[in-house]
């Protein structure tokens, strides 16, 4: 196996589980935007991060709302929690995150993969932002980069890069779990799309086989669900080994060209996402709102006939 971080990371879970350090994870789901929120913790120290935070947007208002953000904060705070991250896996296109509300009322470090300046030099195309937009990534409090580590509290944590749903797409490795953004769903529902612009089926269906070559008791914490046909309730917690036995889109033997063929099809059946334009121009500011004009007020953006061939 030539590959240091998949290396790291295998040998970091594999101590993580005979050393029972396990974070406890509470996940909080929005169906709204499907999206699972997980705040993690190290039961030692009582430090946490929070992933994937969601801020809630009324798109027909114009209004944005804190109430899924401060549901995390009564947690928190009802744990005697202290909030060393918050950790995005990726720059969101179906929710906005609540990131900065959460830092400033706990604190915590805001962090996302290093290709998140490919993101913003893309999408700062697509929205024209102004030249005082930077495509840097210095919205964000830290870049992380492919195998670079940090800790929760006593709990080893490392960072893989897993592009192919965006170029940014990252899964943090803690203790024992692994936090996929949305790379894997869980098997009964598959894989995520890879149409976004510098999305690419190819590159996802790598970076799969690179978390499903982790240990088989690793477990996986999903960032979506959307309970696949014939399953009635929502979940976002799988392992490898269900993963690499049951994935219906990556399951052990479906080769790569078969994976890019049957990933392209399907992505060609999909809409776009309800908040694809709103969340962009967020989450590429690190869940800030665009500066406000002179009126105070802050403006979002809505490119007309963008994605029409004859437009």
């Amino acid at each position: 196996m030539n590959d240091p971080a998949l290396l790291s990371a295998t040998a970091q879970i594999e101590r993580a589980h005979a050393a029972g350090l396990a974070p406890v994870v509470r996940t909080f789901f929005d169906e709204a935007t499907f999206t699972a929120t997980h705040v993690v913790h190290d039961p030692a120290s009582r430090r946490a991060a929070i992933i994937d935070p969601v801020l809630d947007f009324d798109q027909a208002a114009g209004s944005t709302g804190h109430a899924s953000a401060d549901a995390l904060i009564a947690y928190v705070r009802e744990q005697d929690l202290q909030v060393d991250w918050l950790l995005e896996t990726h720059a969101h296109a179906d929710h906005l995150s609540s990131a900065p509300y959460l830092k400033h009322r706990l604190g915590g470090t805001i962090a996302i993969g290093r290709e998140i300046v490919t993101v913003q030099q893309v999408f700062a195309r697509v929205f024209n932002e102004p030249a005082s937009f930077a495509c840097d990534g210095s919205q964000f409090d830290r870049l992380f980069s492919d195998g670079e580590t940090f800790c929760l509290g006593d709990i080893p944590a490392m960072v893989l890069h897993v592009p192919g749903h965006t170029p940014a797409c990252v899964a943090y490795v803690i203790g024992d779990a692994v936090f996929v953004g949305d790379t894997l769903f869980m098997p009964d529902f598959g894989t995520a799309r890879t149409d976004f612009p510098g999305g690419d089926a190819r590159t996802l269906y790598r970076s799969t086989r690179r978390l499903l070559a982790l240990p088989d008791q690793t477990r996986l914490f999903l960032c979506h669900d959307y309970k696949a046909p014939g399953r009635d309730t929502y979940a976002w917690e799988s392992t490898v080994a269900a993963e690499r036995t049951g994935n219906v889109h990556v399951h052990a033997g479906v080769t790569e060209d078969a994976f890019v063929a049957m990933r392209e099809a399907r992505d060609r059946t999909l809409g776009m996402p309800r908040l694809i334009l709103p969340s962009i121009q967020v989450n590429i500011r690190a869940g800030n709102l665009p500066e406000p004009e002179a009126n105070g007020v802050s403006y979002l953006k809505l490119p007309l006939n963008l994605f029409r061939p004859d437009a």
